[in-house]
């Protein structure tokens, strides 16, 4: 026999931890404030101690509390996790696709729509991490441009999708700084600045610069004028057309393009769907302005 409290109060303690509040605990948890209170009273009166101390207006964990709030919350953490897969097991057949987090936002997910118009019947599961942390975690299939840092048995098994084309990009009134100013360096992709240097022949911010470690934070510091970033073009289309960022040298092909790398050397038919959906989707150029091939330059 299992000597636990009520998961009622387990639950009413765990969101009172998290958001600090009866109320919000209550809002949360659909209950009244009341309601809430009288679970925690039970689980302190079960536990034998005192789990909060009063902060101001609020509750702050004590020791006690601390420690079965980091139990607590795995538990849920997990079974939560754990129902998940049960509800995706049920639903029927899921691909787990992992990618970028700045190409999920701002391609893959506003664009999904097309595919389950096509192919209702296949749900992605999407892991928005970085693809040296989740390649071994599960995924069905890697979304990823930049495959140097795989083993040679998962470069050789990968698919091409599209070619890609980078570019520096600057706020307009950082262009008049943008070859000496700070150059905005992507700390998982560090050597794209030198690919394009090597590609154009120009040599941009060569300085110190800012680093940050998903390409979404390095957009997000050229819009704030902080320096000059580079970055593949499908992800900034709105910035381009609505004047908010500016690509002074235009954009270059890289070498190799997005490639899709299966889990294994089979391809499952859903994963092998959804990768010739990415090919049809990922073309024509998504920019009306062709990509500046190698040696080519802009103004």
């Amino acid at each position: 026999m299992r000597t636990l409290p009520p998961m009622s109060t387990l639950r009413a303690f765990e969101a009172t931890a998290r958001t600090g509040s009866v109320t919000r605990a209550a809002e949360e948890l659909f209950r009244t404030h009341g309601a809430v209170s009288r679970q925690l009273r039970q689980l302190q009166e079960h536990a034998g101690v005192e789990l909060f101390e009063r902060e101001g207006t609020g509750l702050r964990l004590n020791e006690h509390g601390q420690a079965l709030y980091e139990v607590v919350r795995t538990a849920l953490d997990q079974l939560e996790q754990g129902y998940g897969r049960l509800l995706d097991q049920a639903r029927g057949p899921t691909l787990h696709v992992a990618c970028s987090a700045t190409f999920a936002m701002r391609w893959l997910v506003p664009e999904l729509v097309d595919f389950y118009r096509l192919r209702p019947d296949i749900r992605i599961r999407l892991s928005m991490t970085s693809a040296r942390e989740i390649r071994t975690e599960g995924a069905d299939v890697v979304i990823a441009w930049d495959l140097s840092s795989y083993p040679a048995a998962e470069r050789q098994r990968a698919i091409p999708l599209a070619p890609v084309a980078f570019g520096p990009v600057c706020a307009p009134a950082y262009a008049p700084e943008v070859a000496t100013g700070a150059r905005i360096t992507h700390d998982f992709t560090s050597s794209a600045w030198d690919q394009w240097e090597a590609l154009t022949g120009h040599h941009i911010a060569p300085g110190a610069g800012l680093t940050f470690p998903h390409t979404h934070l390095c957009i997000q510091a050229a819009l704030s004028g902080l320096g000059v970033a580079l970055i593949e073009q499908r992800l900034i289309q709105a910035e381009l057309a609505a004047g908010t960022l500016v690509a002074p040298f235009g954009f270059t092909a890289f070498g190799g393009g997005l490639m899709a790398v299966p889990a294994t050397r089979d391809v499952p038919a859903d994963a092998d769907v959804f990768i010739a959906w990415l090919q049809r989707r990922l073309l024509p150029p998504v920019d009306s302005r062709a990509p500046r091939q190698a040696g080519q330059t802009g103004a």
